[in-house]
């Protein structure tokens, strides 16, 4: 099971957390501008790198707060950012 370090709460299991994808995924600048494929991609693609990658989580059984950090997706090491 992953703990997940909680910047409010410390580190707690895995099963306390809502995973949110992936993290600094800029919303686009004009969305009505953008065409149904390029709306789709903003929705649906997201990066599946091996090693470190950022992630937002919200921890639902705790504080409710969202926070990003880097998990290695080949160790599932996790390191908090800095930036909440």
């Amino acid at each position: 099971m992953l703990l997940i370090p909680c910047p409010w709460c410390g580190p707690r299991d895995e099963a306390e957390f809502h995973y949110g994808g992936q993290a600094h995924v800029a919303y686009p600048a004009d969305p009505a501008a953008l065409t149904d494929e390029e709306w789709a991609r903003y929705l649906f693609f997201r990066d599946n790198p091996m090693g470190p990658f950022s992630e937002r989580w919200n921890h639902t059984s705790g504080c409710r707060r969202w926070f990003t950090v880097t998990r290695d997706t080949t160790t599932n090491a996790i390191t908090p950012e800095t930036s909440r």
